[in-house]
């Protein structure tokens, strides 16, 4: 093996090393396994479950009981975007998700102002005192102080008032979203209030909020890169850089843009790659693949020329930015990829190498928890077996089945 080839083997065993899927979180509760490894993605798939299962081997029951305790809540945060996250993370996460409202910038096109907007909001939290209502109910509630935009309103998609509302009371921490069913995985949703407030005693400036989301990153997805951050942070280039400069941040090696913080140094130049193969199988959404800048960075170089089913057809795996399917991966490199049959209640698999034992364990593994637990494992909310159907049969085919 070259030394660049090397140099790539190690970042990746790292990487699996630092996200809690060599195992050593196995056994840790929800909060344990985010506060370690990072903020889980969540947009109406079974992402934030599959990032719990494979790292801290957590049930579906387990991550449910730990929602309703309200030890972790899918919240607004990074960009606006939807994760799981633990309890010490909630202000923070709230803070970093304001600014992020397009639909109130259409909506203020449209003749809806601040203030009509904050008696909704007041108006909205009256209704909530008698306890947690689903939006029609919270519609019926509030009477007129919501309105309907009307057609053109629904163009830009923003069909009434209300949703602005019950964003920006989430934004502040003044509200949550409660699952009907207690699930992560479904989007039908009613709202409560939330008391205590976690923005209460919050004093971080959304600089300060940023260089605290910074650290975080780089502790999580380290050697990365600033571009990386940026992409998760939605920072500009001078901003991101503002955020960074306080961790004092060192190249992974001179002359190299990925940086790390000084403290994890000496524990990265001492760690050896696994030489056995570990197996985990995660979802299209998980960390260790979402924040990189090139998918590439996770295949062998044999492996992206691999024609696998994405949205538009069969393309080579390599020119692909995310995931296409959920994703088996060994020691940070993805070694094959994985959807859910809902007809055969089984996994569609390929795997791109020689199989082992060892494979078609964690393979029968992560099966028996969909299958059990799950029901399905959707990578988003427009996920079915219906629009999946494709890729299953793309892998089917691909492992000779």
């Amino acid at each position: 093996m070259d030394q660049a080839a090397w140099d790539q083997a190690k970042l990746r065993a790292w990487w699996w090393h630092r996200q809690g899927l060599d195992g050593a979180l196995n056994g840790k509760s929800a909060v344990e396994v985010l506060e370690r490894t990072g903020w889980a993605r969540s947009i109406g798939g079974v992402a934030p479950y599959l990032t719990l299962f494979a790292r801290g081997g957590l049930s579906r029951e387990q991550v449910d009981a730990a929602v309703a305790k309200v030890e972790i809540c899918e919240l607004p945060s990074a960009r606006g975007c939807t994760y799981v996250l633990p309890a010490s993370d909630f202000a923070l996460g709230l803070k970093l998700g304001q600014g992020f409202d397009s639909d109130m910038k259409a909506a203020e096109k449209l003749g809806v102002t601040r203030k009509e907007i904050d008696k909704l909001c007041e108006a909205v939290v009256g209704a909530l005192e008698k306890g947690p209502l689903e939006p029609d109910a919270i519609r019926e509630a509030v009477g007129k102080a919501a309105r309907n935009l009307g057609e053109e309103g629904k163009k830009k998609g923003v069909g009434t008032t209300l949703p602005l509302a019950l964003g920006e009371l989430q934004s502040t921490g003044d509200i949550r979203r409660v699952a009907i069913n207690g699930r992560l995985d479904q989007q039908r949703y009613k709202y409560t209030l939330w008391r205590p407030n976690p923005m209460r005693g919050f004093k971080l400036s959304a600089e300060e909020a940023y260089i605290e989301l910074a650290r975080r990153f780089f502790s999580w997805m380290a050697p990365a890169t600033l571009d990386e951050y940026r992409a998760f942070s939605a920072q500009g280039v001078k901003a991101a850089k503002a955020s960074v400069e306080p961790l004092k941040l060192e190249p992974v090696e001179r002359g190299r843009d990925r940086l790390m913080l000084p403290a994890d140094r000496p524990r990265f130049e001492a760690f050896k790659a696994p030489k056995d193969a570990q197996y985990a199988l995660v979802s299209s959404l998980d960390a260790i693949a979402l924040v990189r800048s090139d998918l590439k960075l996770l295949l062998d170089p044999k492996d992206a020329e691999r024609k696998v089913f994405a949205e538009r057809g069969l393309v080579p795996l390599g020119v692909q930015r995310y995931l296409p399917s959920h994703a088996i991966v060994d020691r940070g490199r993805v070694v094959g990829l994985w959807e859910f049959d809902t007809a055969a209640n089984s996994i569609a698999w390929s795997a791109f190498g020689k199989k082992d034992r060892a494979l078609e364990a964690a393979v029968a593994r992560t099966e028996q928890y969909v299958r059990d637990q799950l029901g399905d494992a959707r990578s988003f909310s427009l996920d079915s077996p219906k629009s999946r159907a494709p890729r299953v049969e793309a892998l089917r085919k691909a492992a000779g089945g």
